[in-house]
C-alpha cells in the first residue's frame, strides 16, 4: 500500500520540477547577482516610473547606511506599513542590508492591531505611509519600542498619479521622522560586516495562525528563497519573466511568489499600489505580464469589470490563486470568458507561501463527491499527511487534519515557545485545515478546522456550500457560517453578494442550493449584501459574518 512518505506526488511534476534546487542565501545576494549581471535591466515599474536593477540595489543600500547611522543593529526589527509600491521594496532590501529583520504590516490594521505588533515583535524601526503616520501611527507607536521612523508618500517614484487609487495629497515631512526616499538618494553606504544566512530570520509575518491572538511566524532567508526558486524552476517562465503584483506584498504570497520569485527571477516587478480592478486591467495593457497571483475574489471582481476583454490576459503564461478558496465554477468561467486556466494553489504563512500548487501542464481534478477542486500537488522535498484526531495517518481518499513538513515550514513563532511546540511538533505543521489527498497526490482541501458547522450532529463544511453557490449565475461572492439555533444547535446562514445587474431573491437561492445539497447543508438563511468583508489579501471574512450574524439576532 502506497503511503504519504512515499510522495506518489511525485509522478505528476516534470524533471524541472522534480529536480533538486540550490537557492541563493538570501534575496539581497540574489540581488546583487542579477546587477553584476544586466545592472540596468527594470527591476520596477510603478504606473510611469521605472527602476533599474542597479538603481534598486543603490537606492537600498542608503536606505540601510540612514537605519545604521542612526542606531539600528544586526537582528533588530523593522515594521514596514505600506501598499505594492517601489517604497515598500527599498525598505524591505535596507532593512536586511542593515541585517535587521523585517516585520511586514497590513496597512489595514487599526491603531490597536498596529500596536501589538509593535509591542510583541518589540520593533525599532518603522516605516509607513506620512498619512498613515500623521492619521494614527504616530500616537500608536509614541509608547511603543519604535525609535527610527521613516515615512514615504507613494506619489513619488512615478508621475501618472491615477486617481483611481493616489487620489492623495502630498505631506510635510512630519517632526521626527525622514523621507524615505529623500534617505534613498543621500548615497549612504549599506554598512558592511551585517549580511544574514538562510538561517537568519527574514520575517516576522503576523498571523492568527490555526487561532487566537496574531502570533509571529519566523520566515527565514532558507524558507524564502527555497520556494523562490522552486518558482523560478519550475513554472516554465520566460527567461526575463514581467511578473505583475497583484497579492500585497505584506503578505507572505505576494512577497515570495510575486516579489522574490521575480527578483530571483532577473524579472521585472509590475506595481499599481492597491488592487483596483480597471486599475489592474489597465497595467495588464500595458506591462503584459506572463505571471500574476491573486486570491479567487480579485479574479471574480476583474471578471466583472465592464472594459474587461480575452486581449487584458493574452500575455499570461500562469496565473496562480491563492490566499482564498477557489471555486470549480469561477475556474470554468474565467476559462470560458477569458482563455487562462487559473491555477489553484495551497499554503500558509507558516509555510511560507506555496506547499502545494497545480503544475504548468496539469489541471487540477475535482473530487467527483463532495465537488472540492483539488489545490494541487507537494513539491518533490514536502511531505504532506493526513491525520485523525489521535494523530494516526487516515488513508488515501478519507479526512484529516493536513500536517506539512518541507525546507518551507518555518521554525516556529516569534518568542512563542509553547504555541511554536504546539503547533510544529517535530518540525511538521499542524495546519489546522481538513482535507484529503487521493492516491495519486492531488490534495483536496475542505475546510478550516475551526469554521465547521455542527447542525443537529450533521458536520457541515462551508466551502461545499459555498462551491454550489458559486455555480448560481446571479452569485458574485458567497460565504457561509454557522450561526446559534435553538433546535439544531447550529444552522447554515448564507451571505452573498450579486452580479452587476444581477437580480435575485433570498430564497430563491435558498431554493436553488436545497436541490443540490443534503437537506441538514442548505442555507436556512440567505442575506445579500453589496460587498463581503475582506482582508487586504482577498479572503472573506467568516468570523465578521458570524459576528454581524450575532448582532442582528
Amino acid at each position: 500500500m502506497t503511503t504519504y512518505a512515499e510522495r506518489p506526488w511525485v509522478a505528476l511534476l516534470n524533471d524541472a520540477q522534480r529536480g533538486p534546487v540550490s537557492p541563493a542565501d538570501t534575496l539581497v545576494h540574489a540581488l546583487r547577482e542579477v546587477v553584476t549581471h544586466t545592472p540596468d535591466h527594470t527591476a520596477l515599474a510603478y504606473f510611469d516610473g521605472r527602476l533599474s536593477y542597479r538603481e534598486v540595489d543603490e537606492l537600498s543600500d542608503s536606505v540601510a547606511g540612514h537605519l545604521a547611522a542612526h542606531g539600528l543593529e544586526r537582528g533588530d526589527r523593522v515594521a514596514i506599513l505600506l501598499q505594492n509600491s517601489p517604497h515598500f521594496v527599498l525598505a524591505l532590501l535596507g532593512a536586511w542590508k542593515a541585517g535587521a529583520t523585517v516585520v511586514p504590516v497590513n496597512p489595514m490594521y487599526k491603531s490597536g492591531e498596529v500596536r501589538h505588533v509593535l509591542h510583541d515583535g518589540d520593533v525599532r524601526a518603522l516605516v509607513c505611509a506620512d498619512r498613515a503616520w500623521e492619521s494614527y501611527l504616530r500616537e500608536t507607536a509614541a509608547d511603543s519600542p519604535v525609535r527610527i521612523v521613516l515615512t514615504a508618500c507613494e506619489l513619488d517614484l512615478q508621475t501618472r498619479n491615477d486617481a483611481r487609487v493616489l487620489g492623495f495629497e502630498r505631506l510635510p515631512v512630519a517632526e521626527g521622522t525622514d523621507d524615505l526616499v529623500a534617505v534613498a538618494r543621500r548615497g549612504h553606504k549599506a554598512p558592511e560586516g551585517r549580511d544574514l544566512g538562510p538561517s537568519d530570520i527574514a520575517l516576522i509575518s503576523y498571523t492568527s495562525g490555526t487561532s487566537g491572538t496574531p502570533k509571529g511566524a519566523t520566515n527565514t532567508h532558507g524558507n524564502i528563497m527555497y520556494n523562490a526558486e522552486r518558482q523560478r524552476t519550475g513554472l516554465g517562465l520566460p527567461e526575463v519573466p514581467v511578473y505583475f503584483a497583484m497579492a500585497p506584498l505584506f503578505h507572505i504570497t505576494g512577497m515570495v511568489c510575486q516579489l522574490a520569485a521575480c527578483l530571483n527571477s532577473s524579472g521585472t516587478l509590475v506595481l499599481a499600489y492597491r488592487f483596483e480592478a480597471g486599475v489592474v486591467l489597465d497595467a495588464f495593457a500595458e506591462h503584459r505580464p506572463a505571471y500574476t497571483v491573486g486570491p479567487s475574489t480579485a479574479f471574480m471582481a476583474l471578471a466583472a469589470h465592464p472594459a474587461v476583454t480575452p486581449d487584458h490576459f493574452s500575455s499570461f503564461v500562469i496565473i496562480s490563486s491563492g490566499g482564498a478558496p477557489l471555486p470549480p465554477a469561477l475556474v470554468e468561467k474565467f476559462r470560458a470568458g477569458f482563455g487562462p486556466y487559473i491555477r489553484n494553489g495551497y499554503g500558509l504563512t507558516e509555510c511560507t507561501a506555496p506547499c502545494a500548487s497545480v503544475p504548468p501542464g496539469r489541471e487540477a481534478p475535482v473530487d467527483p463527491v463532495s465537488g472540492t477542486l483539488a489545490v494541487g500537488v507537494p513539491g518533490p522535498d514536502t511531505v504532506v499527511r493526513i491525520v485523525d484526531d489521535q494523530g494516526q495517518e487516515v488513508p488515501f481518499g478519507e479526512q484529516g487534519e493536513i500536517l506539512v513538513r518541507g525546507p518551507q515550514v518555518v521554525p516556529g513563532y516569534w518568542r512563542r515557545p509553547e504555541a511554536t511546540a504546539e503547533t510544529f511538533p517535530d518540525g511538521e505543521l499542524r495546519t489546522g485545515d481538513i482535507g484529503f489527498m487521493d492516491s495519486d497526490g492531488w490534495l483536496y482541501v475542505v475546510d478550516r478546522k475551526k469554521d465547521m458547522i455542527n447542525a443537529s450532529g450533521f458536520k457541515v463544511w462551508p466551502r461545499e456550500v459555498e462551491d454550489v453557490l458559486y455555480t448560481h449565475p446571479a452569485v458574485r461572492e458567497a460565504a457561509v457560517v454557522g450561526i446559534p439555533d435553538g433546535y439544531r444547535g447550529e444552522t447554515v446562514k448564507a451571505y452573498i453578494s450579486l452580479r452587476p445587474g444581477a437580480e435575485e431573491d433570498p430564497d430563491e437561492l435558498a431554493a436553488y442550493c436545497k436541490e443540490r445539497l443534503a437537506a441538514y447543508k442548505y442555507p436556512r438563511e440567505v442575506e445579500i449584501l453589496p460587498d463581503l468583508p475582506k482582508t487586504a489579501s482577498g479572503k472573506i471574512l467568516r468570523r465578521e459574518l458570524r459576528s454581524r450574524s450575532q448582532q442582528t439576532r
